[in-house]
């Protein structure tokens, strides 16, 4: 990764619309837009074809980008977003109804201790994708229910009962997976899967 006078250099370029900016920019953040779309992403291929669309919308809007910020906080939320309208534009994401007083489900943090990044990830890809997106935008971005509301368009109680969803059959697989198959040395634990 480039230090910050590097990225403000090729950003100044991309406003410039310079195709060698551009594709510096992208190739720098590659690895870091891929995780993220990836979270959201039911594969691979889904997941370039959304961040492609993401960086798209990055050239697109580069010139309303603060400079004093973090491009990475900023490139992050769009990724976030894109995978959302991913979602919501293939009709993907049918959330459970609102069920109100749910307990959070305690989570045994030995067991997801035992999984690496890549075998969490896959866990979590599995989820369908209303869940997958209420668990990453909860447990991973870091958003509460309120925000999660507003960015789905669905109440509180909707995105809480997602969770609790999305928590209960991670918990069940992760524990079947951890049953079935001995996994051999301790995996990468989840402070890995958190916002820099």
């Amino acid at each position: 990764m480039q230090d910050t006078n590097n990225i403000n250099e090729l950003i100044a370029g991309c406003c410039k619309k310079e195709r060698s900016s551009q594709e510096a920019l992208y190739r720098n953040f590659f690895g870091y837009g891929m995780s993220i779309c990836l979270r959201y992403a039911q594969n691979r291929e889904e997941a370039v074809e959304i961040m492609n669309d993401g960086f798209l919308k990055i050239f697109q809007h580069i010139q309303s980008f603060d400079t004093s910020r973090s491009f990475k906080t900023w490139l992050a939320k769009i990724m976030v977003n894109t995978s959302i309208d991913f979602l919501r534009g293939k009709k993907k994401m049918v959330f459970v109804d609102d069920i109100s007083h749910i307990p959070e489900p305690g989570t045994d943090d030995k067991i997801v201790d035992k999984l690496s990044y890549e075998e969490l990830l896959k866990q979590v890809q599995a989820l369908p994708p209303a869940y997958r997106t209420v668990f990453n935008l909860y447990v991973i971005e870091g958003y509460q229910h309120q925000e999660i509301a507003l960015m789905l368009r669905i109440s509180e109680g909707t995105s809480k009962s997602n969770l609790f969803k999305a928590k209960k059959i991670l918990k069940e697989k992760i524990i079947n997976a951890s049953t079935n198959t001995s996994v051999d040395g301790v995996g990468q634990n989840m402070s890995v899967y958190k916002n820099e």
